[in-house]
């Protein structure tokens, strides 16, 4: 078997050996073995899994990525598999939306007005707690972006709980979309007032094409992060028989034992 040094793995990805460390510290990495003198030694398996997660960091952050690696350590496949299905979920509700302001942008630059929301099906007001579990953020998070300007929901006369119509839907779920795109709010505060005014879209228009470039970016990482993940855990060796090769006939059935 091959040995490696910490130098080792550190130079194949430009990084310290202090952050190789630091990794196998944070368990995402496995950890090393000591040479009697206290070195440590690293192996194959140690450099597929320090691929496989800054593969993984790129495609789905770092938090995910972490937890992605614990789990494999721990040999939960399961708990690793659920948080790279999460990643490929959001990647698809991003896709989702994006292209259902895409509509909305072409609905702007042929007609005066915006008359149907885009991306909900239900024409009944939502109350923030609803809207903030459909686009998964806080309560907080919507009140802060009321507050700078970009929601403006209407106010039960009673109560006075706020009451999100499709309109105020529609411009929650583009700020979320812009927001995972790192725009600041002052400038989606922009682009909500133009989509409301049905002003220029070209602002919007090159902010999504920007996002869309983003998008697939991410999705390649995730390509190639699978490939890593991939090899990593066949390394491990903790995933089950998979089902026969396409073209390979299926194992038939053993036959009842006769007396």
């Amino acid at each position: 078997m091959k040995y490696l040094r910490p130098y080792d793995l550190a130079r194949e990805h430009g990084i310290s050996t202090q952050a190789v460390r630091n990794y196998e510290r944070d368990g995402f990495i496995p950890l090393a073995r000591r040479t009697a003198s206290g070195y440590r030694t690293y192996t194959e398996v140690h450099a597929a899994a320090l691929r496989a997660y800054l593969a993984l960091v790129r495609a789905y952050g770092y938090a995910t990525g972490g937890e992605i690696m614990r789990s494999l350590s721990t040999g939960d496949l399961d708990a690793a598999l659920t948080a790279v299905d999460r990643g490929h979920a959001q990647l698809l509700r991003d896709r989702s939306t994006l292209d259902a302001v895409g509509r909305t942008v072409e609905h702007l630059t042929r007609g005066p007005a915006l008359t149907e929301h885009t991306s909900s099906a239900s024409g009944e007001p939502l109350s923030i707690g609803e809207l903030a579990r459909r686009l998964g953020v806080t309560a907080a998070t919507l009140r802060n972006w009321e507050a700078v300007g970009i929601l403006t929901p209407a106010r039960e006369p009673v109560t006075g709980h706020r009451s999100f119509g499709a309109t105020d839907v529609r411009d929650a779920e583009l700020t979320h979309l812009l927001r995972r795109g790192g725009y600041p709010l002052e400038h989606i505060r922009t682009v909500v007032r133009q989509i409301r005014t049905a002003g220029g879209t070209e602002a919007l228009s090159a902010a999504l094409e920007d996002w869309r470039r983003r998008l697939t970016a991410r999705g390649v990482a995730m390509l190639d992060a699978a490939a890593r993940l991939g090899g990593y855990v066949t390394l491990l060796d903790i995933a089950p028989a998979g089902p026969p090769a396409a073209g390979e006939p299926a194992p038939a059935p053993e036959s009842p034992s006769t007396v």
